[in-house]
C-alpha cells in the first residue's frame, strides 16, 4: 500500500513537458466542445418541441373559438 501512495505521489509531482501538458488540454477541450455540443442538441429538441406545442395550443384556441361562435 506505501508503495502504491509513494508511486501516486510520484506521478503527482512529477515535471510535466509542455507536449503533455498541451496534450492535456486538448483532451479537455474535446471533452468541453462534446458537453457544449449535447447542451445544443439539448436546447434545439426544446426549440422544436416548444414550437410544436405553441402550433398545437393555438389550433386548440382556433378550433374552440369556432364553436363558441356557432
Amino acid at each position: 500500500m506505501w508503495k502504491y501512495l509513494w508511486t501516486e505521489l510520484k506521478t503527482m509531482l512529477k515535471t510535466v513537458t509542455p507536449a503533455q501538458a498541451m496534450a492535456h488540454e486538448l483532451m479537455q477541450a474535446e471533452h468541453d466542445l462534446l458537453r457544449a455540443e449535447t447542451g445544443v442538441e439539448y436546447a434545439q429538441s426544446m426549440v422544436t418541441y416548444n414550437k410544436n406545442r405553441v402550433k398545437r395550443l393555438k389550433a386548440y384556441l382556433i378550433v374552440d373559438e369556432v364553436k363558441e361562435t356557432t
